[in-house]
């Protein structure tokens, strides 16, 4: 495949890059940025013991990250036309590197959460102006390479994270969870400035007016909706009034928003491109695709670690598969779909997720090592096959420039279906549990011949270690009980995943909505 021809940021003058020495100079950024989404999960113990804080005030360092992400995510491509992309890519990049730095050093919580909040903010510039630059520097017959070596990072960097962060953590400090960016950050800075350059119609757009309205609207009703996501099972949702309050400012703060942008002159996040149904159809189908992929994403490591007695280190390697498959499928996917209709290959994607979910729904407490790694593996081939496609059909009509709105928008939505996919899923194994308990200890009673002969064993079991029968009793009733719960527990993680089948395999019938994406010739205007 030959150079792609781009205009620099002064002039007529014309250079010749290859795509992929652009792709590469993009990732380093991308894959960093992705990173720190998961990175730190694992770390949240130590931060909170070495900062003088609680484990549920440490959490803030991961919300206040995934707010300021959240809220610069859709205005990404109004950013990069008002800016320049070019200059807003390195800005960004120096942004999160030094916040990275800072938050290594940070002396007290306080001080982490604000340069978290740094480090969201420049971080959600990345990954849309990474995709919408690989869409453009690729030609249409090649865009399946593109977007398969871009994918890698954005499904493959979550995976690694936890690993990674626990790697760090136990070996290390918790500072060099952060301070592993530095030199990926300067790589990825020289890598930009000499081989990215702003198209033209980019340059003619600097200086447009500032949509203030638009950008107020989209900051509370995207930062409140996400705290309510991260923070509402702690709070019991809508049983917390805090919760309600931020609801309704919600609401009203994205009604507002969207009626606004519809009528602004200059927007700072076009929504008329949501007139395209392949695209629209697209937006929800990546929406579905984070709900699913970070609902099950989260709940498994917990299954892992409160059923099984996995360290935190062991469930993020035991969850390695995913990212292995991934890994494995997404460059062949790339090269396969330029002979190969692309909603055949999305199609067979959205059903092999649907069947590793319903794997995942069939695992019992005596499961072992293999059981969760064929599963998942199945899982990583299967969302090669649907990330990529995807994303290429769902841009194929948008026209250049209008990607840097558009993959905003696409980015946006993704990360908005992972955080309703993780609050859902995290608050239906608890709820699922608690009633799994009721029903499962309903049958406990000291009238079951069954419950008799199981507590005699157990208490038969503690007497002949030398304990008196009256502690033997009551160690045998608490045994029986948490027997009863860790049934319910697993029942509870069966149930979650059963729905996630059905998510993935509701997918199927929207695939046909899509059109098939061109091989040959320009983007179309929307």
């Amino acid at each position: 495949m030959g150079s792609q021809t781009l205009s620099n940021n002064s002039g007529g003058e014309l250079l010749q890059a290859n795509p992929w020495i652009v792709a590469a100079a993009v990732m380093f950024a991308t894959f960093m940025e992705v990173l720190d989404t998961t990175v730190v999960n694992v770390s949240l113990p130590h931060i909170a013991g070495s900062l003088s804080s609680s484990v549920d005030e440490a959490t803030w360092t991961l919300t206040s990250y995934l707010v300021a992400n959240a809220i610069v995510l859709p205005i990404t491509g109004w950013l990069a036309n008002y800016f320049g992309r070019k200059r807003l890519l390195i800005t960004a990049i120096i942004g999160f590197t030094t916040a990275s730095f800072l938050c290594g050093l940070a002396p007290s919580l306080g001080v982490l959460i604000f340069f978290r909040v740094v480090q969201g903010a420049t971080g959600g510039v990345l990954q849309p102006i990474s995709q919408a630059v690989l869409l453009e520097v690729f030609p249409p017959e090649d865009r399946g390479k593109g977007m398969a070596f871009w994918g890698l990072g954005i499904v493959v960097a979550p995976m690694l994270g936890p690993v990674i962060g626990g790697w760090l953590t136990d070996n290390y400090s918790w500072r060099w969870v952060f301070y592993i960016n530095i030199p990926v950050g300067i790589i990825s800075i020289v890598m930009s400035s000499l081989y990215l350059f702003d198209p033209p119609y980019i340059r003619r757009r600097i200086g447009e007016s500032i949509d203030y309205w638009g950008l107020g609207l989209l900051a509370v009703g995207i930062g409140t909706l996400q705290v309510i996501l991260d923070k509402g099972q702690e709070a019991d949702w809508f049983g917390s009034a805090w919760v309600r309050e931020f609801a309704i400012i919600s609401f009203i703060g994205l009604a507002a928003f969207l009626i606004h942008e519809l009528i602004a002159k200059h927007p700072v996040v076009n929504l008329r491109a949501l007139k395209n149904p392949t695209y629209s159809t697209g937006v929800f189908l990546m929406t579905m695709l984070g709900f699913g992929l970070y609902g099950a994403m989260v709940i498994l490591p917990i299954l892992l670690q409160t059923l099984l007695g996995y360290p935190a280190t062991d469930a993020g390697i035991a969850m390695f598969p995913r990212g292995l498959g991934s890994f494995i499928m997404m460059p062949l996917v790339g090269v396969v779909m330029s002979r190969v209709d692309a909603r055949k290959l999305l199609l067979l994607g959205c059903l092999g997720t649907g069947l590793s979910m319903f794997m995942l729904s069939t695992l019992n407490l005596n499961l072992g090592y293999w059981n969760i790694f064929w599963p998942q593996f199945l899982q990583g081939l299967s969302m090669g096959m649907v990330f990529v496609p995807l994303t290429t059909i769902t841009m194929d009509q948008i026209a250049l420039e209008g990607m840097g709105n558009a993959t905003s928008i696409f980015n946006l939505m993704r990360n908005i279906g992972g955080s309703v996919g993780i609050a859902t899923a995290t608050t239906l194994v608890t709820r699922a549990s608690q009633r799994h308990i009721n029903l499962l200890g309903a049958n406990v009673t000291p009238y079951s011949l069954k419950t008799q002969q199981t507590l005699a064993q157990i208490r038969a079991g503690f007497i002949a270690r030398g304990i008196d029968p009256v502690t033997a009793t009551q160690k045998a009733y608490a045994v029986l009980f948490g027997m009863v719960g860790r049934q319910s527990s697993m029942l509870s993680f069966n149930y979650v995943f059963g729905i996630m089948t059905l998510v993935f395999i509701g997918m199927v019938p929207l695939i046909f909505i899509l059109r098939r994406p061109r091989s040959k010739g320009p983007i179309a205007a929307h």
